[in-house]
């Protein structure tokens, strides 16, 4: 009895490891509703009389509450996981409350700056979800970061489509009901997360790599089969209440079905502890040799940063060496190029879909949610694998969705039938691979001590993006384009209301790809030593005795 209890804890850090990524992955399924504006929006320019430029700053409004992001990224260095995640639930609930009060007309507009700070905090809400899930993740499986960035930032993508769909299916896409699942499912989810995520040490994140590829591979197995299932359940016409109902019970259960995972890991490692007490105390020399190591690497590194040279690219980063590092500023400004034009369709497809005659825009918004999802999953597995295998750089991933990005736009630009359609696919994809490629980059670049901060400082790119290329760049060409409605608002139908927009964004992706190009070629070498540590040890060995 007292062996099986003294070798019960691998089982169970391992079981708990697990079931905070379960947990993470149900939150990341509820952290995307900073892009679900075009949802709501058109009952929020109706109800105050906006014109695009005004309802476009309200956009603006709620990703600039990712500027604030900085304070999460300083607090997850400072305070638990669980209270991170606590902060952001009891914000969204605040901000996305004060919305539902408004739309649902059970108080009169507030002014338009009121309404800018309640769009702020539901904003900001969602930086601290993300960065509690994102740093603790990482720093959970480190040697498997790119498909833990594709799995997380895949389920944020489809989080657009479960609550555009959950609301369909529930209350007929009523903007009034859609902000209350805003406010309250969010708040619900995270505090059943605060019991199951916490960061876990570095010598259990370090354990089991090779199941750990298995498991995620079950994991990306769940999600391609919700995203399927969502853009099945899209393009049903007119569902009945019985099949809208079963059709959410359905997809409950496939977003409880991971739990499988930890509880098949929890039971394996009982079984093993139990048959196999030998081979787990032939193990522990080694175990503990590991943990000597890890802190003799660790001793090293704290001398090679006070040391005078400035640290290299791959390397652990101080914020203020990150900030004078000329591949961190590339990324930055390429990131812009992507995640900014992205934001910009998504911020104003309400009114891309009225100009081109679609009154019902829900299922672009789904689309361009799905396949987001598709190009995070995808692109979080296949970087990694070729890391692996040919040492290939993340930052190469990204310039090939800049040129795949530029061609939906100028789909959209040319407003031939069928080319919103082909557009939001596109456009999802691109943003999807931009914000999963990312990720793990920022890491493998500029170490992992500071990350959450420094994922938080490229964020900025969403306020930043949503400003320029959503504020200004739609919100006045379109004004340009429309006519005065009676109440004060506007309107623009046609392809030319958006064509100029589409045509300018077009070559900020251009822009964008010759950066990921040179960033590329600058971590190179990054990449290969990246490969060579990611190589099994015994044919590391093997090659070496020839």
């Amino acid at each position: 009895m007292g062996t099986a209890t003294a070798f019960s804890p691998p089982a169970v850090s391992t079981t708990t490891k697990w079931l905070g990524f379960v947990a993470a992955v149900w939150i990341q399924c509820i952290s995307g509703n900073n892009y679900t504006f075009s949802n709501y929006s058109d009952a929020l320019k109706s109800l105050m009389h906006l014109t695009q430029v005004q309802l476009n700053n309200l956009s603006v409004a709620k990703d600039i509450g990712k500027a604030f992001g900085l304070l999460a990224g300083l607090a997850s260095d400072r305070f638990p996981t669980w209270a991170i995640l606590l902060i952001g639930s009891v914000e969204g609930l605040i901000g996305y409350g004060v919305q539902w009060l408004v739309v649902s007309q059970k108080i009169q507009p507030l002014p338009y700056w009121q309404m800018c700070v309640f769009l702020c905090m539901g904003g900001n809400s969602t930086t601290w979800m993300n960065t509690a899930v994102l740093v603790t993740c990482i720093r959970n499986f480190r040697t498997n970061r790119g498909p833990v960035s594709g799995i997380l930032k895949g389920f944020v993508g489809l989080s657009t489509a479960i609550f555009t769909t959950l609301c369909s299916a529930l209350f007929a896409d009523d903007p009034a009901y859609f902000l209350v699942m805003l406010s309250l499912v969010p708040l619900v989810v995270c505090l059943t997360g605060i019991f199951f995520l916490r960061e876990l040490p570095p010598t259990v994140a370090a354990a089991g790599n090779a199941e750990e590829v298995k498991y995620f591979g079950v994991f990306n197995v769940v999600a391609v089969l919700v995203a399927l299932f969502l853009l099945v359940y899209g393009f049903v016409p007119s569902p009945g209440v019985l099949v809208s109902r079963v059709f959410v019970a359905v997809l409950l259960v496939m977003l409880a079905s991971p739990l499988g995972i930890p509880v098949y890991t929890y039971f394996k490692g009982r079984l093993g502890a139990g048959n196999d007490v030998e081979g787990q105390r032939a193990n522990e020399p080694l175990l503990g040799g590991g943990e000597k190591e890890n802190e003799s690497v660790a001793a090293v590194e704290e001398e090679a940063l006070v040391e005078k040279r400035a640290p290299m690219v791959g390397e652990e980063h101080t914020i203020t060496e990150v900030l004078k590092s000329v591949d961190f500023w590339i990324l930055f400004v390429s990131f812009l190029c992507g995640v900014g034009t992205g934001l910009a369709v998504m911020n104003n497809m309400g009114q891309i879909g009225l100009a081109l005659g679609y009154p019902d825009v829900s299922l672009f918004v789904s689309l361009t949610s799905i396949f987001g999802f598709f190009g995070r999953i995808i692109s979080g597995t296949v970087s990694e694998f070729t890391i692996k295998r040919a040492a290939t750089p993340r930052p190469l991933w990204n310039a090939a969705s800049q040129l795949l990005m530029a061609v939906g736009y100028i789909l959209m630009a040319m407003a031939v039938p069928g080319s919103l359609y082909i557009g939001s696919i596109l456009v999802g994809i691109c943003y999807g691979v931009r914000l999963a490629i990312t990720v793990p980059t920022a890491s493998e670049l500029f170490g992992l001590k500071y990350y959450g901060l420094i994922y938080n400082i490229l964020i900025l790119n969403l306020p930043l993006g949503s400003f320029l290329f959503s504020g200004l760049l739609a919100g006045i060409l379109y004004d340009m384009e429309a006519t005065t409605t009676e109440g004060g608002g506007n309107t623009c139908v046609g392809g030319h209301c958006y064509r100029l927009v589409f045509i300018v964004m077009t070559g900020a992706c251009i822009v964008g790809f010759f950066l990921d190009i040179l960033l590329s070629f600058r971590t190179k070498t990054v990449y290969t030593k990246i490969s060579i540590s990611k190589k099994p040890k015994k044919s590391l060995s093997a090659s070496s005795s020839r």
